[in-house]
């Protein structure tokens, strides 16, 4: 048996959404920027972002400062304790977010903010029904599975109640047989259809990626969030927007809403809003949600509520996202990327669509001249040569995901698009 360390660990330690005996884990043992190091010297390219959170890249010296120095502080706080780094947090989450959104609730995850969310809609409309789309992802708790529109969730059927679906924004396989130049918005429309047939007045909320994330980054044409804002409006269903993978300037913005100009009731958040330096996740909430919660109730709570360390690690990531400009960095690489990826595509029929903004996108590989996804056997080629060239991606049914930290450099760009190039290629020889 092998003495490694990765070897050892297994015996004693689950790895992530994998079968045991076939995980392949990673021993890193150092970063910087855009790249970092496993055990055996190897220098890869994170163009995952780790787990699409390292939106400041490996090493960031701020976030290190940031975090030892509050480490010799030694705070051990209650949920409901006042310090200055929680208040802090709290003002530059109103600063960055959408016009309108005040009150934060912390935690510690993605899939925590998310419950948080439905939780306080449910608080304070009474209606229990919640809308989430055919494809999406929420989270990994039973209740967020149970909301999300994705394969993990079959295993734990049924779950969680009241959950209504509605179509995606898809536009590649347009679940409406539309094409860009017809689109009218029919993947919004559908929510108006699907609140008449459930009846309005018992659905709570309408919960929605800014963009779908990890089921195939799906960029909704403009206009779609302000049609959507507008249904919710005309019956008065609170709208969450789940930025939870596409906040914190991944899109070129700072919440994907912001391409158009929209406010939802309610926003999410975790990954970027703390680098993946620690777990950190919010919900912010408007001016109404909050009011309902001077006299009501709010009850939400987590023992590790605004912890010190994640309040620390909060200012210092939105403060260096901020002072080193990395969000209209991100759009500027978008800007680049997007001719590139382009002709990368013209040269590559296996693949049958690139798409993204700022530093989100998603190839998606189909059998040349169609698009049949390549199935799962080449998929797993693929998958091995990436490995082999050191390609640290996401990848999920036929699509591989392109996502580095927002401290990459153009030349960075130029040469992990070509490695990439080099990758596919010899994975589909």
């Amino acid at each position: 048996m092998s003495d490694s360390l990765a070897d050892r660990q297994a015996a004693r330690v689950f790895y992530t959404w994998s079968a045991q005996a076939t995980a392949l884990p990673l021993e890193i043992v150092d970063g910087a920027g855009a790249r970092f190091v496993t055990a055996d010297g190897a220098r890869w390219w994170d163009l995952g972002s780790m787990v699409w959170n390292a939106g400041l890249g490996h090493g960031h010296a701020r976030m290190r400062k940031a975090l030892a120095d509050a480490a010799t502080r030694g705070l051990l706080v209650t949920p409901n304790a006042a310090y200055p780094a929680k208040l802090r947090a709290a003002e530059l989450l109103t600063e960055v977010t959408p016009s309108g959104l005040e009150k934060t609730f912390f935690c510690l995850s993605g899939a925590e903010a998310n419950e948080n969310a439905v939780k306080i809609a449910r608080l304070v409309t009474g209606r229990k029904k919640i809308v989430a789309r055919n494809r999406s992802y929420h989270g990994a708790t039973l209740a967020m599975l149970s909301l999300s529109g994705d394969p993990r969730r079959d295993p734990f059927e049924p779950g969680l109640p009241g959950i209504v679906r509605m179509a995606d924004p898809y536009c590649y396989r347009c679940p409406f047989g539309k094409e860009p130049a017809s689109c009218a918005h029919e993947c919004a429309q559908d929510l108006e259809t699907v609140l008449q047939r459930e009846g309005p007045d018992t659905v709570a909320a309408v919960i929605l990626e800014g963009i779908v994330g990890a089921n195939g980054v799906f960029t909704p044409p403009a206009g779609y969030w302000k049609k959507i804002r507008a249904i919710c409006d005309r019956h008065g269903v609170l709208l969450i927007a789940d930025e939870v993978l596409s906040g914190f300037g991944r899109t070129g913005r700072w919440f994907a809403v912001d391409h158009d100009g929209v406010t939802p009731d309610m926003l999410t958040m975790a990954k970027g809003i703390t680098a993946g330096y620690v777990p950190g996740g919010a919900v912010i909430v408007n001016e109404r949600l909050a009011r309902h919660f001077d006299e009501n109730v709010l009850v939400c709570g987590l023992t590790s509520y605004a912890h010190p360390l994640v309040c620390e690690a909060i200012v210092a990531a939105i403060e260096s996202y901020r002072d080193e400009g990395l969000v209209d960095r991100a759009a500027a690489a978008g800007a680049l990327l997007g001719p590139k990826f382009a002709d990368f595509a013209r040269k590559r029929p296996y693949v049958g669509e690139v798409r993204g903004l700022g530093l989100l996108w998603a190839l998606e590989l189909c059998q040349p001249g169609t698009r049949s996804p390549l199935p799962s056997a080449t998929m797993a080629k693929v998958a091995a040569s990436l490995r082999r060239h050191h390609l640290h991606m996401h990848k999920r049914d036929n699509l591989v995901y392109f996502a580095p930290p927002l401290v990459i450099t153009d030349a960075e760009l130029d040469e992990a698009v070509a490695a990439l190039g080099v990758a596919l290629d010899e994975g589909l020889s």
